[in-house]
C-alpha cells in the first residue's frame, strides 16, 4: 500500500502540518509495528479458544503447525521491507503531504487531482520490478497482486470523489450557493373538462329550422284536441326542437300521472336551444295534454321564470291552449295584489281549502311570498316543474326558491297512503313497491350551463340533455371539449362599429334617419344609460322613442311594449330586462349601445332579432379599448362571425350642430327632474 492511503487511514491528512520525511517515516513504521502486534494477539487468542474448544492443550501443539506460525511472521516481515523499498522517503507521493498548504481553493483542487497520478506511476513501477519471476518470489507476486488491487480500488474511489468536489465547487463559485439537485420544474398537467355521460353526449336536433320542418300529424302522440288548437292558431309544422322535445315529454305520462314507462320514475328533461327556436311550445303542448284527463283540479303545473314580461308572454301561450277545457291557469307575477292573487288561487269552504289553479306561472320572489303566507296552497300533487331561463334562474338559487318548493311538494304527508309522497331516495326493491307520483324538472335556456357543480343544485333525475349545438368528439381520457360554447340564431348577421364615446347618439340618429333602421331595439347596461339616451332623442326630433327599464311602472312597460310591436314606436330604449325570452314581434335589428360584458347577455340580446327562422341584424358599439377583448370573447364563445362596419365622420357632420344644441338642452331637462326628485 502506498503511503497516500496510509495517510488517509491514520486521519494525517492535513496539508498544513509540515515535518521532515525522516521523522514521518519513523512514525509511521512504529505505528505498523503496533498494528502487527495487535494482529499477532488477536490471532493467539483466537488459536487458544479454538484448542479449548477442541480438548487439545497448548502444549502439545504439532510443530507443524509451529512451522506455520513462524511462516506468517517471515512473510509479514517481508512485506514490510518490500514497502521501505518500493517507496523511498523522496518518492513524490508524498509531495502532497510536505508541501506548504495554498490558501486559495483553486490550489487544493488541484492537489486532490494530482494524488492519483502520482499513485499510478508508482504502481508503475512496481510492475517493472515485478517482471522476473522466480518460485521464491511466487508468493510474494501472489501478496503483491492483491495489494495493487486494493490501490486500483482506492484510486478509482479517489478519483471519483475528485470529480464530485470539483463538481460541487463549480457549481457553489457559479451562484454561492449549493445547487442539491433532484428538484428539477416538471411541466404541470392541465385539468381537462371531464364532462358526465349525458352533457358529453347530449340528443342532437337540427339548428336550421326553415329547412328542417316537421309536419304537427308526423309527431307521434299528440291528441287530436291539441292537433285541432295547432291549426286555429295557424301551426302547421314544428320546429326541430319541437319534434324532439314533445314526444320525450309525452313518454313519461303513457301511463298516466302516477308512474312513467315501464312503471320507473320519468327521467328529468334539458334544452338547450337558440334563441326563437320555439322553447315555450315544447313544453306547453305536452304538459296541458298529461292533465286533460285529470279529475280533481290540483296545482300539477309550475312554470317558474325570472322576469314579470316573460312570465306574461308564457302564461298567453299556456292560456291559448287551455281555452275549451277544464284546466285553469294562474299567474304570480306580483301584476296584482296579493291578496287578489291569494282569492284567484285557492277558496276556502269552511275549514278547508279548494284549489282554484291546475297550472301556476310565477316569478321566484312572489312564489315564495305565496308558499310562506297563502293558506291553503299546497303543492302536493306538483307533477312538472318547468324552469324557463335556467341559467338566470341557477344564478338566482340565493334566493332558496327550489329548496322551499321541494320541501312544500314532499311536506305534510308521511308516505303511508296510496298517493302519498316523500322525498325520493336510492332505488331499491322496497320503495318501487309502493309507487309514488314523481316530480319531473323540464328545464330550458338558450345558455344553459355545462357546469355540473351549478346543474348539480337543481337535483336533477337522470336527466336528459337536447341540444343543437355541436361538439367536438370525446377524447382518449374521456373529456369533451365543446366546439361551440352557445347557439346563435342561424338567420343572425353580426356586425360591429368602432366609435368614440361622444359619436355613440350620433350613430344611433344616423342609423334611423339616414339608413332608415325601423324597428330597432337598443341595449344600454344600466337604467340611467336607457334614460338619458332616451331624452337626448326625444329632443333631437324626428324619431318616436320608448323607454323600457324596471324604473318604469308594470303598465308603463306594458304600453311600451303594445306601442313597439304595433310599429307606432321607432326606437325603443331598453336595459337588459327585455333580453330574456321576451318575443317581440317584428324586430329586425338589435343595437348594442353599450356593448355587453359577458357573453351570455350578448346572446340574449341579439337574440330577440333572427327569430322562427327570420333573418336579422345586429350592431355593436366599440370603443377602441373595448375592440379586442369583445372580438375574442364571439370567438371563444363559437359565433359564426361578426363583420367590420365603418361610419365615415362626413357623414355625421350635418347633425353636429343640431346635436350641440340639444345637449345643451338635455342638461336642463336632468337638472329640474334632480331638483324634482330631492323635492319628493
Amino acid at each position: 500500500m502506498s503511503l497516500f492511503l496510509i495517510n488517509r487511514y491514520l486521519g494525517d491528512e492535513d496539508d498544513s502540518i509540515q515535518s521532515t520525511s525522516e521523522s514521518r517515516s519513523k512514525s509511521l513504521l512504529a505505528k505498523l509495528q503496533e498494528q502487527a502486534r495487535a494482529r499477532q494477539q488477536l490471532q493467539a487468542s483466537a488459536k487458544q479458544e479454538e484448542l479449548e474448544t477442541t480438548g487439545v492443550s497448548p502444549g502439545t501443539r504439532t510443530k507443524r503447525n509451529q512451522d506455520e506460525e513462524a511462516a506468517t511472521d517471515e512473510r509479514a516481515t517481508k512485506k514490510k521491507s518490500k514497502r521501505k523499498a518500493d517507496q523511498p522517503l523522496g518518492d513524490e507521493s508524498l509531495s502532497v503531504e510536505t508541501t506548504k498548504v495554498e490558501d486559495s481553493l483553486p490550489s487544493k483542487k488541484k492537489k486532490r487531482k494530482e494524488k492519483p497520478e502520482k499513485i499510478k506511476e508508482s504502481l508503475v513501477k512496481k510492475k517493472q520490478k515485478q517482471k522476473v519471476t522466480t518460485p521464491e518470489t511466487t508468493e510474494k507476486l501472489v501478496d503483491e497482486e492483491e495489494e495493487e488491487k486494493d490501490d486500483e480500488d482506492a484510486i478509482k474511489g479517489t478519483e471519483e470523489h475528485a470529480e464530485q468536489l470539483s463538481s460541487s465547487d463549480r457549481k457553489m463559485s457559479d451562484s454561492g450557493f449549493t445547487i442539491l439537485g433532484g428538484f428539477e420544474s416538471k411541466p404541470v398537467q392541465k385539468v381537462q373538462m371531464v364532462l358526465p355521460q349525458w352533457l358529453a353526449k347530449p340528443d342532437m336536433f337540427q339548428r336550421d329550422i326553415s329547412q328542417n320542418l316537421v309536419p304537427i300529424n308526423e309527431v307521434q302522440g299528440i291528441c287530436p284536441h291539441l292537433l285541432k288548437k295547432l291549426d286555429s292558431n295557424g301551426i302547421q309544422h314544428f320546429f326541430p326542437v319541437q319534434a324532439e322535445v314533445i314526444p320525450a315529454i309525452l313518454e313519461g305520462v303513457s301511463n298516466g300521472l302516477l308512474v312513467g314507462r315501464g312503471g320507473y320514475k320519468p327521467r328529468d328533461i334539458c334544452v338547450s336551444a337558440p334563441t326563437g327556436s320555439g322553447k315555450t311550445l315544447a313544453f306547453v303542448v305536452p304538459v296541458v295534454q298529461a292533465l286533460l284527463k285529470r279529475v280533481l283540479c290540483e296545482v300539477r303545473v309550475l312554470v317558474v321564470l325570472p322576469t314579470k314580461e316573460l312570465a306574461q308572454q308564457v302564461g298567453k301561450v299556456f292560456h291559448s291552449y287551455v281555452d275549451g277545457t277544464n284546466l285553469k291557469v294562474v299567474m304570480l307575477i306580483g301584476q296584482k295584489s296579493l291578496a287578489a292573487e291569494q282569492a284567484s288561487l285557492v277558496e276556502q269552504s269552511g275549514s278547508r281549502y279548494r284549489s282554484l289553479a291546475d297550472i301556476v306561472v310565477a316569478t321566484p320572489g312572489r312564489l315564495v311570498d305565496h308558499i310562506n303566507m297563502t293558506s291553503g296552497f299546497s303543492l302536493q300533487h306538483l307533477r312538472f316543474l318547468v324552469i324557463d331561463e335556467a341559467d338566470r334562474m341557477i344564478d338566482s338559487m340565493h334566493q332558496s326558491w327550489l329548496s322551499q318548493v321541494t320541501k312544500a311538494v314532499y311536506s305534510g304527508s308521511d308516505g303511508s297512503s296510496v298517493f302519498g309522497r316523500k322525498e325520493p331516495g336510492p332505488i331499491t326493491a322496497l320503495s318501487l313497491i309502493q309507487p309514488q307520483m314523481p316530480l319531473q324538472k323540464l328545464l330550458f335556456s338558450a345558455t344553459l350551463t355545462q357546469n355540473p357543480e351549478k346543474l348539480q343544485q337543481l337535483g336533477l333525475y337522470r336527466p336528459r340533455l337536447f341540444s343543437s349545438a355541436h361538439r367536438g368528439p370525446a377524447s382518449d381520457n374521456g373529456s369533451a371539449q365543446p366546439e361551440e360554447k352557445f347557439i346563435f340564431p342561424p338567420g343572425l348577421t353580426e356586425f360591429y362599429v368602432p366609435c368614440t364615446l361622444s359619436k355613440k347618439p350620433l350613430l344611433i340618429l344616423h342609423f334611423i334617419l339616414h339608413l332608415k333602421f325601423s324597428p330597432v331595439l337598443c341595449f344600454t347596461n344600466s337604467r340611467e344609460a336607457a334614460h338619458r339616451l332616451c331624452l337626448l332623442v326625444q329632443l333631437f326630433g324626428g324619431v318616436q322613442v320608448a323607454e323600457f327599464s324596471s324604473q318604469l311602472s308594470p303598465s308603463e312597460r306594458k304600453r311600451a311594449l303594445k306601442g313597439f310591436e304595433q310599429g307606432k314606436i321607432q326606437l325603443l330604449i331598453s336595459t337588459d330586462a327585455a333580453a330574456r325570452g321576451i318575443d317581440m314581434v317584428g324586430v329586425k335589428y338589435v343595437i348594442n349601445y353599450d356593448a355587453p360584458q359577458f357573453i351570455r347577455t350578448y346572446v340574449h340580446r341579439v337574440g330577440r332579432t333572427a327569430r322562427a327562422g327570420k333573418a336579422g341584424l345586429a350592431f355593436t358599439f366599440l370603443l377602441g379599448i373595448q375592440e379586442r377583448r369583445f372580438l375574442q370573447m364571439l370567438s371563444d364563445a363559437g359565433s359564426p362571425g361578426i363583420q367590420k362596419q365603418i361610419i365615415k365622420p362626413e357623414n355625421l357632420k350635418a347633425m353636429e350642430s343640431h346635436f350641440e344644441r340639444t345637449l345643451l338642452e338635455l342638461k336642463k331637462v336632468i337638472k329640474d327632474e334632480r331638483a324634482k326628485k330631492k323635492q319628493i
